[in-house]
């Protein structure tokens, strides 16, 4: 019995020890590294000024502190950037990462023929470091085009960190009606070949989609409200919403007619992708039922020129002007406008600031346009409290332009800088000491 107490008591001891050394070592462990990053300026996004010889500190990945002259703490690492201008990482709220389809007839049947989903998460691997390295520190991925649940593989593998790439929201498969959308043209023999989104047709069918894709990981819900004429109808699109709803998900439509619209807002998404064919009455009821417009009118902007033939090119002409009016209507509605470039082939992405560029030639104002791919981006994603702005508490993610963007907006296509989570992943302009 002595040895068993004796025993019991020298265990009881080497624990205490033990315990005892970890907690004098947890509470004598350093604190993390703080970075400064030192700029001639930068853009408050929300107010609209600039900030003269900004400031900002960094610990961990947030932002703890921003401003003018800040006093710098001793043994801090500064990233002196010179006269640069900072601003919040870039948010593109139309992506498809996943897409690296030719605009060859059959191109996309011809893709989701050949390659294998791993394939297509390699490709969206590739895009999304191009994507990020072009100053886009968040994107909302809207359906991975026929790659299934790869988007969601993407995300989990950047926030471990197995790959560089946004901060991302995904939407998975996509819902569509059966028979309306990509590929077309496919035998109907071929009863198992792939499609570019999960094909319903029903109510039952919708709802089961819908918790199909937030059970496999579902950010947000895509659905194709319309494709050359209205598709889903509202008794469809409806399920959609309150299952995305009551796990507190948003719902992109797909919506470029009226009708499409009408019947997308009736059902209660959050945001309307496109639009291209919208009027006055669309972006009235978008007005009325808070949501987001999301214009994705970029590639228009810079493929009308060197379109192939007189059809697309009229296609587009049209398109643009109809955008220039829709933009103006918005904005005298007080609609809120987010970024979204819709990039689908290996040339488009990592050009995504051409949808700023875009917007600002058809009507917004460079403030306006930076706030669509900024503060606006943030609020529709409901990240308005992590990304969006320079701001203490938010991620660190801060890119750098030469000049001044609100003087040109060409600035945001070649990014010198880029921050995510407080590691640098580019710069081009200064160094670290």
């Amino acid at each position: 019995m002595a040895t068993f107490v004796s025993s019991s008591r020298a265990v009881f001891l080497s624990l205490a020890l033990c315990f005892l050394l970890t907690t004098a070592g947890a509470q004598q462990s350093p604190p993390s590294k703080v970075i400064a990053v030192r700029a001639s300026r930068m853009l408050d996004v929300k107010s609209g000024s600039d900030v003269p010889n900004a400031v900002v500190l960094i610990q961990d990945d947030k932002i703890t502190a921003a401003g003018t002259s800040l006093k710098i703490p001793a043994g801090a690492e500064v990233v002196n950037l010179g006269d640069a201008t900072l601003l919040p990482g870039l948010i593109d709220c139309h992506t498809h990462l996943m897409a690296r389809m030719s605009d060859e007839p059959q191109g996309y049947g011809l893709s989701l023929l050949t390659k294998s989903q791993a394939f297509r998460a390699l490709e969206g691997a590739a895009d999304a470091r191009v994507t990020l390295l072009a100053g886009f520190t968040a994107v909302r991925d809207v359906e991975s085009e026929g790659s299934g649940y790869a988007d969601v593989a993407l995300r989990d593998a950047i926030n471990q960190g197995l790959v560089d790439g946004p901060r991302m929201q995904v939407a998975t498969r996509g819902i569509a009606a059966v028979g309306k959308y990509f590929p077309f043209g496919i035998s109907p023999d071929l009863t198992d070949f792939p499609t570019g989104a999960q094909m319903i047709s029903g109510p039952e069918e919708a709802r089961r989609a819908a918790r199909e894709q937030i059970g496999g990981g579902a950010n947000l819900l895509k659905v194709y409200a319309d494709w050359g004429i209205p598709t889903l109808t509202i008794d469809e699109i409806r399920p959609i919403v309150e299952e995305a709803h009551k796990s507190r998900l948003r719902v992109a439509a797909h919506a470029d007619s009226p009708e499409g619209i009408r019947n997308a807002l009736t059902a209660g998404v959050d945001s309307i992708e496109h639009g291209h064919q919208a009027d006055r009455s669309s972006f009235e009821l978008i007005k009325q039922k808070n949501a987001f417009w999301v214009p994705t009118i970029g590639y228009y902007f810079f493929a009308v020129d060197t379109a192939k033939s007189p059809q697309p090119h009229k296609y587009m002409q049209e398109t643009l002007e109809r955008t220039r009016q829709n933009i103006s209507i918005a904005r005298e509605l007080g609609v809120k406008i987010a970024n979204g470039f819709d990039p689908s082939s290996a040339e488009a992405h990592g050009k995504n600031a051409r949808e700023i560029i875009a917007m600002t030639k058809l009507g917004l104002q460079p403030l306006e346009a930076i706030r669509a791919a900024t503060t606006n981006a943030a609020e529709l994603m409901g990240w308005s409290e992590k990304v969006g702005s320079i701001e203490p508490g938010k991620f660190a993610d801060i890119i750098a332009v030469s000049g001044d963007p609100i003087a040109d907006i060409g600035e945001l296509e070649h990014v010198k800088f880029v921050m995510k989570g407080g590691t640098i992943v580019k710069n081009e302009l200064g160094l670290a000491h």
